[in-house]
């Protein structure tokens, strides 16, 4: 019986903050504020570009090393 009283009051304190979240919009001004798109975008353009710099140079050794041993 406890543990159907304790699971009510548990689920009226979730329905209550629910309501009262739903009535307060979230503000993630602060947050979305303190970097702009080019702040993230450029460090992964760049780290892309490296791997496939990489990439590139890996498979071009591959087909030099094939064509000199004849494959």
């Amino acid at each position: 019986m406890k543990n159907k009283i304790a699971l009510a009051v548990a689920a009226m304190s979730v329905a209550a903050t629910s309501a009262v979240q739903a009535a307060t919009p979230l503000d993630l001004s602060g947050v979305t504020g303190a970097f702009t798109a080019s702040d993230v975008v450029t460090p992964v353009i760049a780290i892309a570009g490296t791997l496939a710099t990489v990439y590139v140079a890996i498979k071009a050794a591959k087909i030099v090393l094939g064509m000199l041993r004849g494959r």
